[in-house]
């Protein structure tokens, strides 16, 4: 993703500087331009300043994007603190939920650079239906800027909007980060149902039972309904559910199919943040007393090695009930 976003932010003309955890993964790209595991045949932009040294990284910096997958996250800001400039603004893209913490993308930032304490440092959240393959095309589309300060939600706003990609506001940080989060593990199922051959039907009924446990969580952590059922929410859903592309849904493809998850893992060139996440958001549905069956049938699949014919057999058995109990 940080690739896509230095894309993006060079189109609207601002001067980009990207930093790696790794000095040879950097040093390669400086070479070729070009992520050939994540991200092959696009180039990094030429004017993108690329660098692996922590101090010189944020020299005359206005904002920080953080693109570090989020059982990383904590490790990464430990390391770049000392170098963070004063007040400027910290805008997340990454989708998932902290395990040891179960603390969110933005959370796990302000928990690092000032523990315990008021984050002096403003914080957004970047989400929404964004394969980074599409956007790496310039091809049409959409995102949610989430900021408690609709000011830097805005200002977000105008740093990433081009004529290929619109981006929206909203001050739900809650509800936009947990929906980026969650519909990972429906992806995952999604993608259990494709190496099944399951069919339409059953996808689409998965996609519609998915929102409605994730918005079921959210509203109880405090979110906004409405936040589920726009782009962060229904939109990244969808996407993630469908694409070919997607990694969370791929990895629920395999599993289908009849691999092991840690040989499915062992192949992969990027991180599916769904995998993880599925054991946070399990923990916060017991924390918060929200059934979520789904994100428990993934979790069985994953981690207790549960057949997908069985974990898919006892969610189409599960008890009768009223699609919507609150409207009866």
């Amino acid at each position: 993703m940080a690739t896509v976003c230095s894309i993006i932010l060079t189109t609207s003309g601002y001067d980009v500087a990207m930093w790696g955890a790794f000095e040879e993964n950097i040093e390669r790209l400086i070479q070729n331009r070009e992520n050939q595991k994540l991200l092959k045949g696009v180039k990094v932009p030429r004017q993108v300043r690329l660098t692996a040294n922590d101090a010189e990284a944020f020299n005359g910096c206005s904002a920080v994007i953080s693109a570090i997958p989020t059982q990383y996250m904590r490790s990464v800001w430990q390391r770049m603190k000392p170098h963070i400039p004063k007040n400027v603004p910290i805008v997340s893209v990454a989708k998932g939920i902290e395990n040891s913490t179960l603390l969110r993308p933005t959370q796990i930032i302000a928990d690092v650079l000032s523990p315990g304490m008021v984050c002096p440092w403003k914080l957004a959240a970047l989400s929404g239906p964004n394969i980074a393959a599409e956007l790496a095309k310039y091809l049409p589309a959409t995102a949610v800027a989430a900021s408690e300060d609709p000011q830097l939600a805005t200002k977000v706003q105008s740093l990433f909007s081009t004529q290929w990609f619109r981006v929206y506001t909203n001050t739900d940080v809650v509800g936009v980060e947990l929906a980026g989060a969650t519909k990972n593990i429906v992806a995952i199922a999604a993608g259990i149902l494709d190496g099944l051959s399951a069919g339409n039907n059953a996808k689409a009924a998965l996609v519609t039972r998915g929102l409605v446990e994730i918005t079921r969580l959210g509203m109880a952590m405090g979110a906004k309904e409405a936040t589920f059922n726009g782009l962060a929410g229904l939109g990244d859903l969808i996407t993630t559910c469908v694409s070919p592309e997607g990694r969370n849904r791929t990895v629920g493809e395999q599993l289908g199919r009849g691999r092991k998850l840690q040989d499915i893992l062992g192949g992969m060139d990027s991180v599916a943040e769904g995998v993880a996440t599925t054991k946070s958001v399990r923990e916060l549905a017991r924390r918060f007393k929200v059934e979520m069956p789904i994100t428990e049938a993934v979790y069985s699949v994953l981690f207790d090695n549960k057949d997908v014919l069985h974990a898919l057999s006892d969610l189409m058995s599960r008890d009768p009930k009223p699609e919507r109990p609150h409207l009866l």
